[in-house]
């Protein structure tokens, strides 16, 4: 921790996600801005409340919030810094991603705070990156010259150097153009200080490790220190990317954090029935559940239990996919395994869940060619019941109305 009489103020951060979702930091490498995680985010801000924030120096972030002095600045004086942006959020936990440094601020706070971390991923990071001496020459040197120094250095580093003509690699080199020099030069001091090996089993939260095959900055032996140290962590080297490896194989980074990250299931067997209950009564009728459930007996109540809770009350209430969609899968897999009794159960359901019946026929059409001309023959035919018995409803109603 830095000493009490720094007076450190809050990092520049931005929030995405719902603010129920749960909380999710994420880290930046030196001389990039929360940018660097443009690729993850709208995944990651389907289910998490996401917090990106800026290094001193760096994006929004001023200089001054960390020790200036040449060789002052640490680890945990960043990790402070994500503290104090968690806090003011009112964070008692968090999980957290970081790369290169924001990686080392990863774990630090892993070590040093292990009731603050539900779970942790280190991207292209290390638990010692290098000779103190080559980071001390290089803060000495972005202070003489600037952060240009190391401008040309990057495509080949960071990624492929055919990457950095598109637009998000522009864009990263602009961020490194444009960060103060003395907050890199800060940066580099707090990594030529920085050594958890020593540190690295007394990491409880589940850690992800990610290395980029082809990265020069940290190669994959250093993810393999981290991996093999920490107790049950994970291990993925990325083919093909340098060290951001977020930004140059978005894909494999982005799946392998979001299964990292999954939220355990919220669900009770019993608020998953009650949401099942619900959903199945909205799309095929309070009249049919009703009577599906007093015809339950002690032989099929277990059923009745399993369709309610899983069929309805978890993939009917996944908001993957909307009821419509549902409904046209839900039609061509009826038709293709031919049960035409629940088809036309759930030819009124797509009414319901704002189908028209001209879709409803194209849907039918389009199962001709892939389920079979007969099958299909027979789903019109259902299809044509059921809109017959509606028309027909239809008009007696109107009829007593009149």
């Amino acid at each position: 921790m830095p000493d009490a009489h720094h007076d450190l103020s809050l990092p520049h951060v931005r929030l995405d996600g719902p603010e129920s979702g749960t909380p999710l930091v994420l880290g930046p490498s030196v001389g990039t801005s929360l940018t660097v995680w443009e690729p993850q985010l709208a995944a990651f801000a389907r289910v998490h409340r996401v917090l990106r924030w800026d290094l001193p120096g760096h994006g929004g972030t001023p200089t001054d919030v960390i020790p200036q002095a040449a060789g002052t600045a640490t680890v945990a004086d960043l990790a402070a810094l994500v503290l104090r942006a968690a806090d003011a959020q009112g964070w008692e936990s968090f999980a957290y991603a970081g790369i290169s440094i924001g990686g080392a601020v990863g774990l630090h706070l892993a070590t040093h705070f292990p009731e603050r971390v539900t779970a942790l991923a280190v991207v292209c990071s290390s638990a010692r990156f290098g000779e103190p001496a080559t980071w001390r020459e290089r803060a000495a040197l972005v202070r003489a010259e600037g952060t240009e120094a190391m401008v040309a250095s990057r495509p080949g580093t960071w990624f492929a150097p055919a990457f950095a003509p598109t637009p998000l690699g522009h864009a990263l080199i602009e961020d490194l153009r444009a960060t103060d020099p003395a907050g890199y030069a800060a940066c580099c001091d707090a990594l030529a200080a920085y050594d958890l090996r020593g540190a690295l089993p007394s990491v409880s939260a589940p850690t992800l490790v990610v290395a980029g095959r082809d990265d020069p900055a940290t190669p994959p032996a250093h993810a393999r220190e981290i991996a093999d140290a920490i107790p049950g962590s994970s291990l993925l080297e990325i083919a093909g990317a340098a060290h951001l490896a977020g930004v140059e194989k978005p894909d494999a980074v982005t799946n392998a954090l979001l299964a990292h990250f999954a939220p355990p299931p919220a669900h009770t067997d019993a608020s998953h029935h009650a949401a099942g209950m619900r959903v199945r009564r909205e799309v095929l009728g309070a009249a049919h559940v009703d009577r599906a459930v007093g015809r339950t007996t002690p032989f099929t109540a277990r059923f009745q239990d399993f369709i309610t809770r899983y069929a309805w009350g978890e993939i009917w209430t996944s908001e993957t996919l909307d009821r419509r969609t549902r409904s046209c899968i839900t039609l061509t897999a009826l038709v293709a395994h031919g049960h035409e009794a629940e088809l036309a159960l759930h030819v009124r359901a797509a009414l319901t869940n704002g189908l028209t019946r001209e879709e409803i026929g194209e849907i039918l059409l389009q199962t001709a060619v892939y389920c079979g001309v007969p099958a299909a023959n027979s789903a019109f035919t259902v299809a044509q019941s059921v809109f017959d018995d509606l028309d027909r409803v239809d008009y007696e109603v109107r009829e007593v109305g009149d």
